[in-house]
């Protein structure tokens, strides 16, 4: 194990490598940011040295070489907009996101993995053919259409839950979380529930479709017939074979929802990350959208790796090379 995950970091540095080059690569050919730094009535002096103190009247090969240098030791640069270090930053908006996030996965795990058993282990019953419909619908739903439903009838119908914002914080570990709040709370919820619709249903389709198939399976007879319970053989012996195609959904969704929660976080006003880059993009905050990109990078690559490891200890018949 250790050898293969030694393995697995040489591979996660080589990708990140190639994700540096993409971005430098783009960001150096999406307009020049010096405009974004200078006044509108800079003489052609101060365009110039404006441009040799970002290093821009350098060879590319070369600005990307600092371009690395200073990304090794965190400098990424400063906000043209805010004016402080664009990691600052990314860090800052970070912890927005991945409460969002991870309280919108607790709800799709939480819900989709009972009923998708459920639904594979009894697919002829009209009340599963009714869960699978209802999946289908949380696949269509355009995750924009679900936010300003909820917001319409939670927010503004009936007044149960706010419609934007994060609401009060409290600090653990040096970091401001809403979760650790009753407004926090009240104000997640709305947010979580529409980025956890899609999720939600693609996991209870994988789980159906997986508890269907191990059903099947002598070894699920075998345990029945030796007195195990029903529900024992369900999610003792069936759920566990099953999981495999689950976890690799469950992290490419959990890698989705932290990189492209940009349209939620926008419908309800939420600070987080991809708020922060949607106002970077339409403002060319290049610094601002290389940190957020390098980032998504190392957050799949990290995430796969988790992955692959949680794959031996659901099954150990899955070896490692």
């Amino acid at each position: 194990m250790l050898g293969y995950i030694i393995k697995r970091l040489i591979q996660m540095l080589i990708v990140l490598w190639a994700v540096s080059i993409i971005v430098f690569l783009m960001m150096s050919f999406t307009g020049d940011p010096v405009f974004m730094v200078v006044p509108i009535d800079a003489t052609d002096a101060e365009i110039e040295q404006a441009r040799r103190i970002l290093g821009l009247d350098r060879s590319l090969p070369e600005q990307y070489l600092i371009f690395v240098q200073n990304m090794l030791q965190g400098d990424f640069g400063r906000s043209y907009v805010f004016r402080e270090p664009a990691l600052d930053l990314i860090l800052e908006r970070l912890p927005a996101t991945l409460e969002l996030v991870l309280v919108a996965m607790a709800m799709s795990a939480l819900v989709a993995i009972p009923l998708g058993v459920y639904a594979g282990a009894n697919p002829g019953r009209f009340s599963s053919r009714s869960i699978m419909s209802g999946s289908l619908l949380g696949i269509s739903l355009p995750s924009f259409w679900v936010g300003m439903m909820l917001i319409f009838l939670f927010a503004v119908k009936w007044r149960i839950f706010p419609s934007s914002g994060r609401g009060d914080t409290e600090a653990f570990l040096g970091v401001q979380w809403s979760i650790l709040t009753a407004d926090g709370w009240s104000h997640v919820i709305l947010p979580s529930l529409t980025l956890s619709f899609a999720t939600m249903a693609m996991l209870l389709r994988i789980t159906r479709a997986g508890m269907m198939e191990v059903t099947r399976q002598d070894y699920m007879k075998f345990a029945r017939a030796k007195g195990v319970s029903r529900r024992g053989v369900l999610y003792g012996h069936g759920l566990r074979n099953a999981l495999i195609p689950v976890v690799t959904i469950f992290g490419i969704q959990l890698g989705d929802l932290i990189a492209f929660a940009t349209i939620t976080e926008t419908i309800f006003a939420w600070p987080g990350l991809g708020k922060l880059l949607i106002d970077s993009i339409y403002r060319a905050d290049r610094p601002v959208i290389v940190v957020y990109l390098m980032l998504v990078a190392v957050i799949f690559v990290v995430i796969n790796l988790i992955v692959d490891i949680v794959y031996t200890l659901i099954d150990p018949r899955i070896t490692v090379k």
